[in-house]
């Protein structure tokens, strides 16, 4: 099973405040850990919302507003994208995290194909897995 990691982003990262050298030789150290285990499939910091845009869909009306955004508590300043045998399993990673003061870091499963059910025909089924060998050669 696939869950992704999401950081949240607190006053520091939607400033724009880097993290320490330390920090990111933890980090270093804990992602070739994630790697050596087959764990991690991908992970990335996010550039402060300042930076982004938020696009809402009305109909046929695109609306879209540029950052920053209000509330640091809901935006995201990271992730990783994990696969691990169980829920508890991704739970004892995370533990592990090099995470202090405050950070909160969140985790959801991510939907397989089976989740979805009849709705997900044989067709869809082959164009998903068709789009997801282009991006594996693009890599």
């Amino acid at each position: 099973m696939r869950f992704m990691v999401i950081v949240k982003a607190d006053q520091d990262s939607e400033a724009g405040v880097m993290p320490s050298e330390q920090l990111l030789t933890e980090m270093g150290r804990y992602n070739e850990e994630l790697v050596k285990a087959g764990i991690m499939l991908a992970g990335e910091g996010l550039q402060p919302s300042s930076k982004g845009v938020r696009v809402k869909f009305s109909g046929h009306q695109r609306t879209v507003t540029d950052g920053p955004f209000a509330e640091s508590k809901e935006l995201v300043a990271g992730f990783w994208l994990w696969q691990v045998k169980s829920k508890d399993e991704a739970i004892e990673w995370l533990k592990r995290a090099p995470f202090d003061g405050g950070t909160e870091v969140e985790l959801r499963q991510v939907f397989e194909a089976e989740d979805f059910g009849a709705e997900f025909t044989p067709e869809l089924r082959e164009q998903e897995e068709r789009l997801r060998a282009q991006i594996a050669t693009k890599s």
